[in-house]
């Protein structure tokens, strides 16, 4: 972190003290209460990220800093601060109160139902509002307004807007003038670093014109930040951009190779997506990575607490509205991959986003991303002939949550009551002995809480049988 946390700080949702998570694309800080209804909206809705136990980029933070300093959750409060709502009895949620139903009713409403913003009078045309709003949003991102330029994407402004008449995008103007943290804001709402203007130069070509060079090295970070997380996720390494090393592709110990027919019909069935397939796949095990390391977090940082029920997990990718339910099923099926069926993904994504990049295609159809999917859950079920549980025939359900808890559960105890071999550490061995060790060290954390109480109740005793000796 680049400054630590400030006792006034409390959380966005709820007031409560000491908050230790922040929603990145709202620009808040939240508490763990509220932090495990976030996490159950989805990526989409809320990104967060634990304050101290998760690795930041510098600017990054300083930019949800800014944000929350400055007052932007009045932007997703704005009617509750008109006197008329208290009249109304619409209120805030406040620490008091359970998560279920009243936080977790007060969040949705707020950030997923957008209950509480500024709404702008209806026009016939939405879409003439919009190029308006980005409009502003072109104009905005040239000063440090950071607040301003959130609360018009919040409105509906285009991160990624083409001005028709200046020929570029926000990104660009945002280049031009070193404004880095309305980079990472606009970075965060969509905007791609790659972009080219009318002149065919790209935001990262304005920051080096100008002489802004972390701006430019950030951007070119930001432009590889998929496949950045998703090589650090399997060996704890990202490339070195500054010297023109944009792909780690992390190697799976020779035991562990998968050489089997059912792999290699899934690589190539991987290589034949046409790059916008591939592109959703990519994003979509991204986001899995996203939620198996922030569940990760969330588990070490609870200390086995109230917190950590069947009610606050997330067993799976949460429904995005917005995409097709074939889509939200196979981002659901990701979860019941184990570690070494996610790492031989994982690394096949990479290894193929290498090759993309420097210009190989081959062209294929929209049917091979169930098929990949479907290629490595068969294969999972050859494996393990004793788990019987079908696919996915449906976009999972809240009432669903339960089973699949428990199906997680059991995948996990049995990967960790696997052997281990005398050979090379593999990476489904590296992953395994990375969770035992977020479980034990929570286990710790809550050990040396109740060796803290039992001594704190034995000094109690002891002084009150020093004072029955002095009477």
């Amino acid at each position: 972190m680049s400054k630590r946390l400030r006792s006034s700080e409390v959380c966005a949702d709820c007031s409560g003290p000491d908050p230790s998570w922040a929603s990145v694309n709202r620009g808040t800080f939240i508490c763990d209460e509220c932090c495990s209804v976030h996490r159950s909206l989805g990526r989409h809705i809320s990104q967060v990220r634990h304050l101290k136990h998760t690795p930041w980029p510098p600017t990054l933070l300083q930019m949800v800093e800014t944000l929350y300093n400055n007052g932007a959750n009045s932007i997703w409060e704005h009617s509750l601060l008109d006197p008329a709502s208290i009249m109304s009895g619409r209120r805030k949620a406040n620490p008091q109160d359970k998560v279920h139903p009243n936080k977790a009713e007060f969040i949705r409403a707020k950030y997923q139902m957008l209950a509480f913003v500024h709404r702008l009078p209806c026009r016939d045309d939405d879409s003439v509002t919009a190029k308006d709003l980005s409009k502003q949003l072109h104009s905005s991102v040239r000063t440090g307004n950071l607040e301003t330029c959130l609360r018009l994407l919040s409105l509906g402004a285009q991160a990624n807007f083409f001005h028709p008449e200046k020929g570029n995008t926000p990104l660009h103007v945002a280049s031009k003038a070193g404004q880095i943290l309305q980079a990472e804001l606009l970075a965060v709402y969509g905007a791609d670093p790659g972009t080219q203007d009318s002149s065919g130069k790209t935001p990262v070509d304005y920051a080096r014109q100008g002489g802004h060079h972390e701006l430019a090295e950030r951007l070119v970070e930001i432009q590889y930040e998929l496949t950045d997380r998703l090589a650090f996720y399997l060996c704890g390494r990202k490339p070195d951009h500054k010297n023109g090393q944009h792909f780690i592709i992390p190697q799976m110990a020779d035991s562990s190779l998968d050489l089997s027919e059912l792999a290699k019909a899934a690589k190539k069935k991987l290589q034949s997506l046409s790059n916008h397939l591939f592109e959703e796949l990519a994003m979509d095990v991204y986001d899995e990575v996203d939620r198996r390391e922030t569940d990760a977090v969330w588990l070490a940082t609870q200390n086995h607490s109230a917190l950590v029920t069947e009610t606050t997990v997330v067993p799976f990718l949460p429904v995005n509205p917005e995409y097709s339910s074939t889509r939200n099923q196979g981002r659901q099926k990701l979860a019941r991959f184990n570690a070494h069926e996610f790492a031989t993904l994982v690394i096949d994504i990479l290894s193929d986003a290498k090759r993309r990049q420097q210009g190989s295609f081959l062209s294929g159809s929209k049917e091979n991303v169930e098929l990949i999917l479907k290629t490595i859950n068969n294969q999972h079920s050859v494996e393990s002939q004793d788990n019987d549980q079908p696919d996915y025939d449906s976009v999972a359900s809240d009432e669903d949550t339960d089973l699949e808890t428990t199906a997680s559960k059991a995948n996990r105890q049995k990967s960790l009551d696997s052997d281990l071999s005398d050979g090379p550490v593999t990476v489904q061995e590296f992953m395994e002995v990375k969770n035992a060790l977020v479980a034990s060290e929570a286990k710790i954390q809550q050990l040396m809480k109740v060796n803290n109480n039992l001594s704190d109740e034995l000094r109690i005793m002891q002084k009150k049988l020093l004072g029955k000796d002095a009477n």
